[in-house]
């Protein structure tokens, strides 16, 4: 008969009992040989660290502890192995267990030694204790901050509402705090230590309610005392519940912070004197990093200032402990961003720790991959507009408080002023600057100015150009103006500009020949103070100068291939930056350009960009040479002689029928320019009423010159060679090669011609 007999104890196979115990223990259990390595791991194992039991034997029990003690336990293991016995393992240590996924957790261990058939193993016995840590540490901090309290009552007020908020208790702190002694002030409603804008608005209510749904509300703020003066108080009111969780009092505690509180506002008050005092943009934005720095621990602080133009901020970084430039100067969006948020619903951030999936800007992903865990940022807002917002980070979480919140969002009104103040002085000097530029300009204009008041001619030809030019000037379109040297295409360029939209703001020219390459850059775009060498202030360019304008770049053939990328850019982005600077200038310029060179053949020898090219050529007007429209030869005739004989106080009442002839049939290689030179040299010679124009210079070519001439042919040139070797191959301007030798540019070009000299070959 199976079975025990009545009266004595059922008998389990100890093996059997054995793996039942093992498998349904409560705690983790590894079984282990003496090199560590493990056995058997019973389901529990599996629960606590993630790892399947297949996943564990044959791994040390290294495995499960983490990195920063493995080495540590290696010693400890062999000392266990030398003195096998049932014990605790690190008896006074805090010890931790690794689970897969790399989290740690606290734990207890116990080893006992098995004698087992095969040899000796080590059954280890492991325990989660988290949830005992955890309210050991909640008791802790308790009995902490009951001692603290305890400790410190008495530069504290302590006292009990009843849940209307009505005194129930009165201590010395309090007393001596507010002045009211616990006869005077128990069963008074504690509202009246607020100050009336307080009560107005509700706040002692807000206070109790917040308490009650929350446990506990905090706050800084004004508190009045018995006598009617004013203190800065931080007040925490705590609910106490009874054992139905029904509120049966609060607990308020109030610390008098007035003395910190002067001490902070004449820390602002000096850092918004420092501030205001700092106009210059580049000094503000260090008096601003000085500022944060004395007012909160941090270790990166930027600006994000709002652009219109682009409806996306700005990025300037303010101070970096790391020693670089994390920030750079980026563009961020509104809508993925920290400042984004800030900036739209004008209240201040506080970020215990840096989400990117929430804010997934650039800037996020450069402040998270630099190390920033935490943020603070308020908004900075202007005299009638959103400026933009002031950031302050940390590389560690939860490093801001509301305290520094407030102190930063305090910095940030006078920040806020003082931009204002900066940007607006920055504005004035730039129209500034500006203004005296654009006069100089203009100066230099009428004083190099030798063009015409009107379009003289009757031709078809011309006629065809000017309908061009009436039907252009409406548009916005980019101009080409191609035609010989000398056929009036600055002219052309001044009507366009004078019959558009823009006629009331300047029409900017630069003539791309005249200035050498070097300057030619800093011409265009204007530099920064400091930018080369002789860069002694700041000056805009004359792209900047014909914002909302015109800009006329004549002899746009001669300009360099490395500055036509960034012409195109310019064009394309309507954007550029100074040289030296960092800053984007955003333009608004109507281009017409001019030249007298093959710029389709220069495309195809890859002398002038292609892109730039087409980008040119959407509106091309061609001036016919002045050999082609004879028949208005002697209207311009008649039109210089007036001209220059009233400059020159004379009076010219005829011009001979065969000088007129002569006129008209010479070709005019020169053009328009070469005919106004030769009928103000006319006009010199003439002595009375009769025009005496030198018709020898147009009857007789230069290859019919005696030969006894060739000497002095021959010395004329080498001294052109010299010089231009000296100007590098520059014709016209002040230093150019025309004005050392005492000619017109066309004259000098006219000569070159004759003499078969390349200028390029001289740059």
């Amino acid at each position: 008969m199976n079975g025990a007999s009545p009266g004595t104890a059922k008998r389990y196979d100890p093996q059997t009992l054995f793996e039942k115990l093992f498998e349904s223990s409560p705690d983790a259990i590894l079984v282990s040989d003496p090199d560590g390595r493990i056995t058997e791991a019973n389901a529990q194992v599996e629960k606590l660290f993630g790892y399947s039991r297949a996943e564990l034997v044959g791994q040390r029990v290294e495995v499960l502890i983490p990195e920063r003690f493995r080495l540590a336990h290696l010693g400890h293991r062999e000392d266990y192995g030398a003195q096998p016995r049932m014990r605790p393992m690190g008896a006074g240590l805090e010890l931790f267990g690794r689970r897969k996924d790399g989290s740690e957790f606290p734990v207890d261990i116990m080893l006992s030694p098995l004698e087992m058939p095969g040899g000796r193993v080590v059954l280890s016995v492991i325990r989660d204790i988290s949830e005992k840590k955890r309210a050991e540490e909640a008791l802790r901090q308790s009995e902490q901050q009951l001692r603290l309290l305890v400790e410190s009552v008495k530069d504290y007020a302590v006292f009990l509402l009843d849940p209307e908020g009505r005194i129930l208790t009165w201590s010395l702190g309090a007393e001596r705090m507010k002045g009211y002694k616990a006869e005077e002030i128990i069963g008074r409603h504690f509202s009246c230590f607020f100050t009336p804008e307080d009560i107005e608005r509700g706040k002692p209510e807000e206070e109790l309610r917040v308490a009650e749904a929350q446990g506990r509300s905090e706050d800084e703020g004004w508190r009045v005392r018995k006598d009617g003066s004013r203190f800065w108080a931080w007040a925490i009111v705590t609910a106490i519940h009874d054992k139905d969780g029904k509120v049966k009092s609060f607990l308020q505690v109030t610390c008098d912070l007035t003395e910190r509180k002067q001490a902070e506002d004449a820390l602002v008050l000096e850092l918004s004197n420092t501030l205001l005092s700092n106009l210059d943009i580049r000094k503000l934005f260090s008096a601003i990093s000085e500022g944060i720095r004395r007012i909160v621990r941090h270790d990166l602080a930027a600006l994000a200032l709002y652009d219109p133009e682009t409806n996306q901020f700005r990025v300037q970084q303010l101070d970096a402990s790391y020693g670089k430039n994390i920030l750079r100067e980026l563009l961020i969006s509104l809508e993925s961003s920290v400042a984004g948020q800030v900036f739209t619903s004008r209240e201040p951030l506080l970020l215990s720790r840096l989400d990117t999936k929430r804010f997934p800007s650039e800037a996020t992903r450069y402040l998270a991959a630099a190390g920033i865990k935490s943020v603070c940022c308020v908004p900075l807002i202007g005299r009638d507009h959103l400026l933009g917002t002031l950031g302050v980070f940390s590389k560690q979480e939860a490093a801001f408080t509301e305290k520094d919140l407030r102190m930063v969002a305090q910095l940030a009104n006078h920040v806020s002023t003082a931009l204002d103040n900066a940007l607006a002085f920055r504005h004035i000097t730039e129209l500034r600057d500006r203004l005296e530029q654009e006069k100089r300009y203009l100066e230099e204009e009428l004083r190099t100015e030798c063009g015409f008041e009107d379009i003289i001619g009757e031709k078809p030809e011309l006629k065809r150009v000017l309908k061009q030019v009436e039907t252009v000037a409406a548009t916005e379109a980019t101009v080409l103006i191609l035609g010989e040297t000398g056929t009036g295409k600055d002219l052309i360029a001044r009507a366009i500009h004078q019959l558009s939209s823009r006629r009331q703001r300047a029409l900017v020219k630069l003539n791309c020949a005249a200035i050498p390459t070097g300057l030619l850059e800093s011409e265009l775009f204007g530099h920064e103070k400091g930018a080369f060498t002789g860069a002694i202030s700041r000056k805009i360019g004359r792209l900047e100068l014909a914002h909302q304008g015109t800009l006329f770049l004549d002899e746009i053939g001669d300009l360099p291939l490395e500055l036509q990328p960034k012409i195109l850019r310019a064009l394309q982005e309507k954007e550029f930056e100074r040289l030296g600077g960092t800053q984007t200038i955003h333009v608004n310029a109507r281009l017409i350009a001019a030249t007298n060179r093959d710029l389709t053949k220069m495309v195809a020898d890859r002398q002038f960009r292609s892109d730039l090219y087409y980008r040119l050529k959407v509106f091309p007007i061609i001036l016919p040479p002045l050999r082609d429209r004879r028949e208005d030869i002697p209207l311009l005739v008649r039109y210089f002689v007036e001209r220059y004989a009233r400059q020159m106080d004379k009076r010219i009442e005829t011009i001979p029928s065969d000088v007129m002839q002569a006129l008209t049939r010479w070709d005019w290689p020169g053009n328009i320019r070469e005919l106004e030179n030769f009928m103000e040299r006319a006009v010199i010679l003439t002595k009375g009423p009769t025009l005496h124009a030198p018709l020898a210079e147009l009857e007789m070519p230069e290859d019919s010159a005696p030969q006894t001439d060739s000497t002095l042919v021959s010395a004329a040139r080498e001294h052109i060679l010299g010089v231009l070797r000296e100007t590098r191959g520059v014709i016209g301007g002040a230093r150019g090669a025309a004005a050392r030798l005492g000619l017109k540019r066309t004259t000098l070009n006219s000569k070159l011609k004759k003499l078969g000299i390349r200028p390029q070959d001289y740059i």
